[in-house]
């Protein structure tokens, strides 16, 4: 035991990445590998994004400034709000970390899914709050009917992760208003939307109503996804001006880095590419779906820029034998899915090679 170390931390996991590119060909004695199993954009970084940063690399000894105001600016004009109502990160989980620091006490509880991205679990139990966890429903969704439920007078956060992560499935958007109407009056729904970009819009409940009338929501985005800048760290929420003013009180000075800021800059003003191969991703997500149907999996009907399914063998061994060919995706055991995979959306010639092997991989086990 370490002395000194916070005694929350003793309840928190430690967050485990999957295998690295490089440790997989090291492992396996391989020349190339492809990675998926981390929703990467495989289409990125956009060349307007490379030339905006590379023209930030000598001023690197300089904190962000203009490209910091600029980007909460021309996130505010997206949502229709001025850029006071808009706040930035080192990536979406920094973002999460900071709400979580504003927000959350000793004694505090918080709800979220128990099948979803792990970190809100962990941010909130170091704060020292009383987690409670909710399982998704059988057909893999959010169902805000179990929150309401779920709610008591020490509930100060809601995590939601719509799209959900790892399901890729989304919350019933005619159930929102009424959940918000049922909040406590000081606890919070955050709603993370890194996936929202790949959603039929039509399915996602629209948030910017609520946040203008004042109602504890926030949401949160990143430009890890859509918009390829996964190394960039770039991440940020939309919330009432007041929420914001503390946050940035609680979040460090400039956080956001200089080249990562300027990439985000130059996709908000030039978004035709993350457009392009962001609709061709989402046409690959069905076609991957519809193939992954004849080889006897069961997909789930995923929003994200992933797919999500069921395959007629334990998730583990099918992912290590992937991994023998060069292949990394993410078994879904970790969230008690034994016999699930989730599969990022890769370039349309990753995505045939990765079907190829996951074909050679079924062959094997069922010999």
């Amino acid at each position: 035991m370490v002395k000194g170390i916070r005694k929350f931390a003793y309840d928190c996991e430690k967050y485990v990445s999957g295998k690295s590119m490089d440790e997989v060909m090291e492992e396996y004695g391989l020349t190339s590998v492809i990675k998926l199993g981390s929703n990467e954009n495989q289409y990125g970084p956009y060349p307007v994004a490379v030339q905006a940063m590379q023209a930030e690399i000598g001023r690197m000894n300089i904190y962000p400034e203009k490209n910091y105001i600029r980007l909460k600016e021309l996130v505010g004009e997206k949502f229709g709000v001025d850029g006071d109502w808009v706040s930035l990160g080192h990536g979406a989980g920094n973002v999460l970390d900071e709400v979580a620091k504003t927000l959350l006490e000793d004694g505090d509880e918080v709800l979220l899914p128990k099948e979803s991205y792990r970190l809100y679990r962990e941010i909130s139990k170091i704060m020292g709050a009383k987690v409670v966890e909710i399982p998704l429903n059988e057909d893999y969704t959010i169902d805000l009917a179990d929150y309401k439920k779920a709610l008591t007078d020490k509930t100060k956060i809601v995590w939601i992760c719509n799209p959900n992560n790892p399901t890729g499935t989304v919350i019933d958007k005619d159930t929102f208003g009424a959940f918000i109407d049922a909040l406590p009056e000081k606890c919070w729904l955050v709603v993370d939307e890194a996936y929202a970009d790949f959603t039929d819009p039509d399915l996602l409940p629209d948030l910017m109503p609520y946040i203008k009338a004042g109602k504890n929501v926030i949401n949160i985005h990143t430009f890890s996804k859509y918009y390829g800048l996964a190394g960039g760290r770039i991440g940020y929420l939309v919330a009432n001006p007041a929420f914001i003013n503390w946050y940035d009180t609680v979040s460090e000075p400039f956080n956001a880095n200089r080249m990562g800021l300027a990439g985000a800059v130059a996709l908000m003003e030039h978004p035709e590419e993350p457009k392009k191969y962001g609709d061709l991703m989402i046409k690959d997500r069905t076609w991957m779906n519809e193939e992954l149907t004849k080889m006897g999996c069961a997909p789930i009907d995923s929003q994200a820029n992933f797919v999500f399914f069921q395959c007629p063998y334990p998730a583990d061994e099918v992912a290590e034998i992937l991994l023998q060919n060069g292949v990394i995706v993410r078994p879904c055991t970790g969230w008690g899915f034994d016999h699930f995979l989730r599969i990022s959306i890769g370039t349309t010639e990753q995505n045939k090679v990765v079907l190829a092997k996951l074909q050679e991989a079924f062959d094997k086990l069922g010999d």
